[in-house]
């Protein structure tokens, strides 16, 4: 993904223009914005303590995973029209206005808010991701620049992890002292700045802002539409509608699970078409690329559970108190949550921190209301699926027992190690979503230089290679959770040391280093110069589907009792991906080889 793209440079006596730091200040501050807003999304959702929606866990990682599933579809939409009719920068100032709309509109209460604002993020992002990295290719395709370019690209992904890294503290200290709407809101301030750099500085960028002519060859816009968008969208009308009518429940946890995947089938059946019709070198070309396309979508699933899984797991189950020392940095920078166990009205759960529900069907008018019945402590009503009588709904789902007890915090904290009716500061869970951009830069100043020493002495592992050993890595990263499992009596009753949390990033960022410049570069370099375009959007779709089944795996996560099943279902998926690359390594080489000149 492009937040983590690395790559290497090139010595040369040419200067960088300046409309490299002008690109580089207005990504960096989208990507804090992004990056700040997904990774307080799904906490945001499910707090019910401090004003957050008070959503169910299962219904919370649903929408995330949907949320990040069409953020990486729309790109491809947006590249396509940006490429074709609208340019680069009207593109990008498109996209940006939209988000930055989007991002206000999270901090404003009510449902409705809540989804049409995902809604703009989604589009904007479409019209904002593939754009500016574009324009900055563009504006170093002078000859001059050329050989600046991999440099350049450095650079401004240094930019992107800058952003994603600040964002977190910023999000911890605005949400603990104003509340979530204020984070949110400093997400739209972030894109405004961004986006006031690059008007103040049009001059030094609009050299790249060059339309491209379609070519006889390119399939029309209009047709790409009728023949992939279009079977998409009567898809997804299906996929919500028709399994909830035909087994009265929907099949993947969720309509919009459902949805999702229905419209990826006429998506999915148009690739294989393109390649049961292509011939020759455009055959193997495009079989190689839907190949990979296949695999790396268990990667993209490890990876996108950073704002799912590894959110609850950092939340409930990681133990997020600090030395005094730290503690006092953390806290000068307001980025500590203050939790006790004095008794207090909370949500009861079981041995296994499921939350109990009392089973008996609410009539209601409204998605969420609070009932109060005698004797009873007033409770949240959570539903997700009703149906229509006499007028009303009748609420299916059913309320949350309440009890008198410690801040869920301590549900999986022995009672001899509780603060005694003492307050105790936290990290904010939202600070580990830092670890991943930290870890890219410290990473990155040690493979590069060795991936460069290695292609001095033509030991450097293909770009097959790389891309199966980056499976077999990931695995390894998921099986780190495994042990972390296992390093306590139960993760019910015992919190995990943090350090775990560390090492899974750590080991994950270096098979991203290894895959992640890989995808975009297989396509440019295996595609048929008139399939380009739709093969990227190939790239997109594997994205977004992880996206996808990292979501709907996290909303089964109360179903996985044994909590190592749910990470060694993940480290075998990478292990039989990477022996699967690794099956058709010579193939793939071979292919590569034909059509650039070396693997």
């Amino acid at each position: 993904m492009e937040k983590k793209d690395v790559l290497g440079s090139t010595p040369t006596k040419a200067r960088h223009p300046r409309a490299l730091y002008v690109l580089f200040l207005t990504e960096m501050w989208e990507r804090f914005a992004y990056y700040l807003m997904v990774g307080i999304l799904l906490l945001y959702l499910i707090d019910d303590k401090t004003g957050g929606k008070g959503l169910s866990q299962d219904l919370g990682a649903d929408i995330v995973g949907s949320f990040i599933a069409l953020v990486y579809l729309t790109p491809f939409i947006g590249g396509l029209l940006a490429d074709r009719h609208l340019g680069y920068i009207k593109s990008i100032f498109l996209g940006g206005s939209l988000m930055a709309l989007g991002y206000f509109g999270l901090s404003i209460p009510g449902n409705t808010a809540l989804f049409v604002s995902l809604g703009m993020i989604i589009v904007g992002n479409g019209f904002f991701k593939p754009n500016i990295s574009t324009l900055l290719g563009n504006i170093y395709n002078r000859e001059e620049l050329r050989p600046l370019k991999d440099n350049a690209y450095n650079i401004f992904y240094m930019g992107i992890n800058v952003g994603a890294f600040i964002c977190n503290f910023v999000a911890a200290y605005l949400r603990n002292k104003y509340g979530w709407g204020y984070a949110f809101a400093a997400a739209g301030v972030g894109l405004i700045i961004g986006l006031i750099v690059l008007a103040m500085n049009l001059s030094k960028v609009r050299e790249g802002d060059v339309k491209k002519a379609v070519q006889r060859e390119d399939m029309p816009t209009s047709k790409i539409f009728g023949v992939v968008f279009l079977p998409a969208i009567i898809a997804a009308i299906i996929g919500w509608f028709l399994p909830t009518l035909l087994f009265h429940k929907p099949l993947m946890g969720s309509q919009a699970s459902d949805a999702f995947i229905f419209a990826c089938l006429p998506v999915i059946a148009f690739y294989v078409s393109l390649y049961v019709r292509a011939k020759g070198q455009d055959k193997k070309g495009i079989g190689a690329l839907l190949f990979i396309f296949a695999i790396s979508v268990v990667f993209w699933t490890i990876y996108n559970l950073n704002s799912t899984a590894y959110t609850l797991w950092a939340e409930k189950y990681t133990d997020r108190t600090l030395s005094p020392t730290t503690q006092k940095i953390t806290g000068s920078i307001g980025a500590l949550q203050t939790v006790s166990d004095k008794p207090r009205w909370v949500n009861k759960v079981d041995a296994q921190l499921v939350e109990v529900k009392d089973g008996s069907p609410i009539v209601r008018l409204d998605s969420m209301m609070e009932v109060k019945q005698a004797g009873e402590k007033q409770e949240t009503v959570k539903t997700i699926f009703g149906i229509t009588a006499n007028g009303n709904r009748i609420d299916t789902a059913s309320k949350v027992v309440q009890v008198q007890g410690p801040d869920p915090y301590f549900n999986n904290v022995p009672p001899d190690q509780r603060p005694g009716g003492n307050e105790v500061k936290l990290m904010n869970t939202e600070l580990f979503q830092s670890i991943n951009p930290l870890f890219i830069v410290a990473l990155t100043l040690i493979f590069v230089p060795f991936f460069s020493y290695l292609r001095t002495k033509g030991k450097e592992p293909s770009t097959a290679s790389k891309f199966g050993m980056a499976l077999f890595i990931c695995g390894l990263s998921a099986l780190v959770m495994v042990f972390a499992v296992m390093s306590v009596p139960s993760v019910y009753t015992h919190k995990t040391s943090p350090i775990w949390l560390w090492m899974t990033y750590g080991v994950f960022t270096v098979s991203e280093i290894f895959l992640s410049p890989i995808g975009l570069s297989l396509v440019s370099k295996l595609a048929p110069a008139r399939l380009t375009a739709l093969l990227m959007g190939g790239w997109f779709l594997s994205t977004s589907i992880g996206g996808k089944i990292a979501g709907i795996m996290t909303s089964y996560w109360d179903d996985f009792s044994d909590k190592k099943i749910f990470f060694l279902i993940l480290v075998v998926a990478a292990f039989i991906g990477g022996i699967l690359i690794y099956s058709r390594l010579k193939s793939l080489n071979e292919i590569v080889r034909e059509k650039t000149g070396s693997a």
